[in-house]
């Protein structure tokens, strides 16, 4: 799917802004062929959660409408009209002077319906009806319950299987953009490179109705650096600058389509000239051992929750970089479209994440049960979740599938990966991926702790084992000295069972409140969240195969009210407001004297 740009054959108009809003009321149903009768606003895009001050409202679990106006200029209304949403969360329902045109399910990756056939002259009124129902079928799981009482009145209630809050909204632009009739429909590019000569071969294949298409690749200056063959659909760029974490340099596709010989689309694709591969325990970009620092990290901030805020993305990026870190992972969800265009021009590597997040109906840390070999707690028996899991894989790739900061995706988080089933439920979804990436990207899924190296049932699908470990946190609490020896135990576990795949961390960190110190070090303490990254720090730093460390998390986060949870997630090493917890300052220390590449290699 193609971003939405503006140039000489094509316009974008936006439609963010303040909308009307409403709560559904079943005793009072909407009626969408009439204008939404409500005085409540909220801004798109955000969550709509904290933009209130009725609690009812905020903790809302059901159905809710939102709607605005808008006219198309005359000049365009010959031209291919098409409505685009960035996101929905979870579910979303469009109507046009009250007429459905499209639905999409799914709350973190964009949709789209070609609008010409629903205008009428003048304004139309644009509706939106959105759900943030979740069950046993969708991603993210929840666990739903409905109850009706003796006047018939429905009451829904999610009971989130995540630990994070379950915003809900229009959470990204929503526009409307312009293609002529006859358009450039999707542009796809796999760069490879001759280290040996410098040069690279990018493969540009795109698609267009009616066009005949040609495309020049420009270099960062707008020079034409190569042309590419109509036939092999490959151009050669000597001289190749390369992207790199740190140091990104970004080309760009330039594809014009013609009619007899006349320009009638443009449209221009940046990308990254770089390899990734996986090999002998390294994980190689640009043929170099690479060594991931970071975060795994929420689309979450103040008021907007999980609504598109560019001010924080940089905020955030700028952050990274001056601790030296290179990388963080979309946890758990398909970031922004924005966010991931910053990260290609800032030189941010992604882990990118499929919503797959609650796949599990258990999670306590009884390690005896799940080791045997014929465990089985019904989790694969009774998640329904495999046609979203395909759908958000395709949605997924084929959005980011251009993007040189996506090193690798992520298939799910923390799913029930020690219970029997779920080699029969993953392994498709690993062809699935491998099948849709053009630059066959290494995979992964991330695994919690009860997927040991003795329990897990599908590490074998895998490129890169992804861990989050809580050990001195969750298990060991407050006992640094016990942690390390499970933790090292664990890792040399996973060393030998698996002597060729890299192995990091995508999780690992202490709940810890700004302020609070101890002369003791205990939990919750800025010193004992220190401590803790220093202990893990040391084991790392022993394992032949480790690439990489991702802390949980990078800032505070809002979940779910709850007796562990005191305004959320904790485990920040900043605040949610952005400001720096103790352990910030010997994170950056460390990080700042690791290389982006060949750290492990010199051991």
């Amino acid at each position: 799917m193609l971003y939405p740009v503006s140039n000489s054959d094509r316009t974008v108009l936006d439609l963010d802004g303040t909308w009307k809003f409403k709560v559904e009321d079943e005793q009072h149903p909407v009626e969408v062929t009439q204008p939404l009768a409500t005085t409540t606003l909220m801004a798109v895009p955000a969550s709509f959660n904290d933009q209130t001050v009725n609690p009812k409202i905020r903790q809302h679990d059901g159905f809710f409408w939102y709607e605005r106006d808008f006219t198309i200029m005359h000049a365009l209304q010959d031209q291919r009209l098409v409505l685009r949403f960035g996101s929905v969360t979870h579910e979303a329902w469009v109507f046009v002077n009250g007429i459905e045109i499209t639905h999409h399910k799914g709350g973190f990756t964009p949709f789209e319906v070609v609008l010409n056939n629903h205008l009428i002259p003048g304004k139309n009124r644009l509706t939106v009806k959105v759900s943030n129902l979740l069950d046993h079928t969708t991603l993210p799981v929840g666990n739903y319950h409905e109850t009706t009482d003796a006047d018939g009145r429905v009451t829904r209630h999610v009971d989130e299987n995540f630990d994070f809050f379950n915003y809900a909204g229009i959470h990204r632009p929503v526009k409307i953009y312009t293609t002529p009739q006859h358009f450039i429909s999707d542009v796809t590019i796999v760069p490879t490179v001759d280290f040996t000569t410098g040069t690279a071969t990018v493969t540009v294949t795109s698609t267009g109705e009616g066009l005949d298409l040609t495309t020049t690749i420009c270099d960062a200056t707008g020079q034409v650096v190569a042309t590419v063959d109509p036939t092999t659909h490959t151009a050669t760029v000597p001289h190749a600058h390369l992207w790199q974490p740190g140091n990104a340099y970004l080309y760009t596709a330039h594809v014009s389509g013609t009619i007899a010989g006349t320009i009638i689309d443009q449209y221009d694709e940046p990308f990254g000239i770089r390899t990734v591969e996986v090999k002998a325990g390294q994980f190689l970009i640009n043929n170099q051992p690479f060594y991931f620092k970071g975060f795994g990290k929420h689309e979450d901030t103040y008021v907007n929750g999980k609504g598109l805020n560019p001010a924080y993305n940089v905020l955030d990026i700028n952050l990274m970089k001056q601790m030296g870190a290179n990388s963080f992972r979309t946890s758990h969800y398909p970031y922004s479209d924005e966010m991931m265009r910053l990260c290609d021009r800032e030189g941010i590597v992604v882990i990118d994440e499929t919503p797959a997040v609650g796949l599990m109906t258990r999670f306590d840390f009884n390690m005896n049960a799940v080791v045997q070999p014929d465990f089985n707690d019904g989790t694969w028996t009774k998640m329904k979740t495999e046609p979203a899991h395909r759908q958000v894989i395709h949605e997924m790739i084929d959005r980011d599938k251009n993007h040189a900061c996506v090193v690798m995706w992520s298939i799910a988080n923390e799913a029930a990966n020690y219970s029997l089933g779920a080699h029969e439920y993953f392994a498709p979804l690993f062809k699935l991926a491998r099948q849709l990436d053009p630059q066959n990207r290494p995979l992964t899924y991330v695994g919690e702790i009860q997927a040991s190296p003795a329990a897990d049932k599908s590490s074998d699908l895998v490129d890169v084992l992804a861990l989050n470990r809580y050990y001195g946190w969750y298990l060991d609490t407050g006992d640094l000295s016990a942690a390390e020896t499970h933790l090292r135990a664990e890792l040399q576990a996973w060393q030998k069972l698996y002597p060729d795949k890299p192995i990091m961390f995508t999780e690992y960190g202490a709940d810890t409140i700004a302020g609070v110190h101890s002369a003791y070090g205990e939990p919750f303490s800025e010193e004992y969240q220190t401590d803790y990254y220093r202990t893990y720090s040391k084991v790392f730093d022993e394992i032949p195969n480790f690439v990489g460390e991702q802390l949980w998390n990078f800032a505070d986060f809002q979940t779910k009210f709850g007796i562990q949870r005191v305004q959320g997630n904790k485990k920040g090493i900043f605040t949610r407001a952005r400001e720096p917890k103790q352990a910030v300052r010997y994170l950056s220390e460390r990080w700042r004297n690791i290389p982006d590449f060949g750290y492990k290699s010199k051991n």
